[in-house]
């Protein structure tokens, strides 16, 4: 297709990069001894130009090299990028000095067909497998469409003897102001000849998802910002997830670019992204070998990822807690007579502000109160007339519409506690936006806690049972050998009777750490179920010894949590669930743990039903430790 360029071609900027900025270079000389030859059309644009790019294509020395795509599955190859790079040692050796001389010479479309051609032309004499993907820009695809449309390039594109869909267009360079209709008609042109498409580096600032909706390309390339060190980066992991959704809305295949280590591979594997490129994969190279053996056992065997932990995300008022009351205001200069028309017109209405000229809060007249005080004999003939500002809470509670469920729970437990009867001003920017109850604030933020926890427990900050159920289905979908621990304390509500809430946190934030601690970070998941519950999804092969560490850790920390009068008598004196007054040792963390895979055992529920199961014969183990399956028992002490 950019074999048939003719001198239109040499005035249009184009945006297309086709570059691998590390990637090798060999010699400088043409592909002269290739089996296959395809004609230059475009060459007398080119000899009407005498810079440096211009003679360095009209020489034929633009150098394709192939980085291989490969699925993130099975390993099995997808293809390669072409990438295009100068002769080596010149001053074109790289991509951005030949973006550059594009643009200074006006050649950027006819060296972006130029490209295509050689990455095609080279693919083709190497017999390479597999789909070819090469970059082209918006610009440039409008232009071949409209100048060699129909047969001529219907002619060209059979004459290559490609199966359909082994070509696959890269779309780059779009933007706003990019025509998108005449883009669509491009591509639907080619389509026709048997060519795939694809987006590239979406989520750089120029791809649209508009442009995603109407072309419905093949694949899309998700931009190296969001793909690139993924393993230490959770913020990206809901952007990812997002793009996945849409990709399955519009039957295209994602491709991760800038894999350049294990974590990030099995991350964005275990993610469910269907296919990636990185130099952890395999550089690009003129002859390319495909993936490497050390990368293909990184998809196969390697461990389940642990995702990222991601920090609490921002709560909005507006969206999330409040039912805002979206209620007519009064101004200082209102009298008493409007506001008790505002407050008969609207009966339902708890509350009305009152904001100045700036819409920002001065006060707040709660009904009940108000409507009492205005009821008294005479009280309209006199004050009637009077400001309605002499009547109201000039202190209430005003609350930010982006508030952050800390923010909402130290409203709750400031001594302030007007709030519940005359309500709250909710503002946007310091701005009156509406007013809400106190009780629903309440309902709704216990509500959030509760929704909050089952991501990650508020006291621990552990992964709570959402992301929990995640990694367990993660673990069964792979296949891969793993242990299911549940973790449980004995006796502990006794040493919460006696101590109390705080001190109970404290012996449950000693069960995190130890448990966190005794866990290899790279391989084993620790989640809090809730109360004294935790689980430990270990994929470790020395799990049992890491569990009889855990535990021992335990029994020599958790001494410190008791009185001294109880160190002394090895333990407490409570009264058990019957309300029978018991002796009851130092609490002892108990764990059963689990094998898997099972060939019974299919779902997350029915994983944690197993492990739950241990917990009885756990707290009368000697060990504390309980292996399902298996009639001995282990040690406390470490192996």
């Amino acid at each position: 297709m950019g074999l048939l360029l003719r001198e239109a071609f040499g005035t249009e900027p184009g945006h297309g990069v086709f570059a691998d900025s590390q990637a090798s270079s060999s010699s400088a000389e043409p592909y002269e001894s290739m089996s296959v030859q395809l004609p230059r059309p475009y060459a007398s644009v080119l000899r009407d130009h005498s810079g440096p790019l211009a003679q360095m294509m009209a020489r034929g020395h633009l150098r394709p090299h192939f980085q291989p795509i490969c699925s993130l599955g099975d390993g099995s190859l997808l293809g390669y990028e072409a990438l295009i790079r100068g002769p080596a040692g010149s001053a074109l050796e790289f991509p951005e000095d030949i973006v550059s001389a594009a643009k200074l010479e006006d050649l950027s479309n006819v060296f972006e067909a130029e490209a295509m051609a050689v990455s095609v032309e080279r693919w083709m004499a190497g017999k390479w497998p597999g789909r070819l993907f090469v970059n082209v820009g918006a610009a440039t695809l409008i232009k071949i469409s409209r100048d060699f449309g129909g047969s001529v390039l219907r002619d060209w594109y059979s004459g290559l003897e490609i199966e359909n869909g082994r070509l696959v267009l890269e779309i780059s360079g779009f933007d706003l102001g990019s025509n998108i209709e005449q883009v669509c008609e491009a591509v639907s042109f080619f389509r026709s000849l048997g060519i795939s498409f694809s987006l590239g580096d979406f989520g750089e600032g120029h791809s649209s998802l508009r442009l995603w909706s109407q072309v419905k390309p093949d694949f899309v390339k998700i931009d190296r910002y969001f793909t690139n060190v993924i393993a230490n980066r959770p913020e990206n992991l809901q952007t990812l997830r997002a793009l996945m959704q849409i990709a399955e809305v519009f039957d295209s295949s994602l491709i991760a670019k800038a894999i350049e280590s294990s974590d990030d591979l099995k991350v964005l594997r275990d993610l469910g992204i269907q296919y990636g490129q990185g130099y952890f994969l395999g550089r690009a190279a003129e002859a390319p070998t495909g993936i490497s053996s050390r990368s293909l056992e990184a998809i196969l065997s390697s461990a389940v990822a642990l995702l990222p932990s991601q920090k609490r995300p921002a709560i909005s008022l507006h969206k999330r807690v409040l039912e805002l009351i979206e209620a007519p205001v009064l101004m200082p200069n209102h009298s008493h007579n409007q506001a008790i028309s505002i407050l008969l017109k609207h009966p339902k209405l708890h509350a009305v502000a009152v904001v100045d000229t700036d819409s920002k809060p001065v006060g707040l007249i709660e009904r009940d109160t108000y409507m009492s005080e205005v009821a008294r004999p005479y009280f309209r003939d006199v004050h009637g007339r009077q400001s309605c500002i002499s009547l109201a809470n000039l202190n209430p509670t005003i609350i930010e519409a982006d508030a952050e469920l800390d923010d909402l729970l130290s409203v709750l437990t400031s001594e302030d506690q007007s709030y519940l009867r005359s309500g709250y001003i909710v503002v946007k920017n310091g701005r009156y936006a509406g007013v809400g109850t106190g009780a629903h604030l309440v309902r709704s933020v216990t509500e959030m806690r509760i929704e909050a926890a089952r991501h990650a427990n508020p006291l621990t900050l552990l992964p709570g049972n959402v992301p929990i159920t995640e990694h367990i289905e993660r673990l069964l979908q792979r296949g891969v050998r793993f242990v299911a621990c549940y973790a449980d304390l004995s006796d502990f509500k006794a040493f919460n009777d006696l101590y109390g809430y705080w001190r109970g946190d404290q012996m449950i934030k000693l069960v995190a750490r130890v448990c966190i601690s005794g866990c290899d970070p790279a391989l084993d998941f620790v989640g809090h179920i809730g109360g004294d519950d935790f689980i430990l999804l270990m994929q470790s092969e020395d799990w049992e010894r890491r569990c009889l560490k855990i535990m021992q850790a335990f029994d020599s920390e958790v001494i410190s949590l008791y009185d001294e009068e109880a160190r002394k008598a090895r333990g407490i004196q409570g009264k058990d669930r019957q309300g029978r007054e018991t002796w009851f040792p130092f609490s002892r963390l108990a764990i059963a743990a689990v094998p898997l895979p099972m060939t019974d055992c299919k779902s997350a529920e029915q994983v944690a039903r197993l492990s739950a199961e241990g917990k009885a014969a756990c707290k009368t183990s000697g060990s504390g430790l309980v292996v399902h399956g298996r009639p001995d028992r282990g040690s406390r002490a470490p192996a």
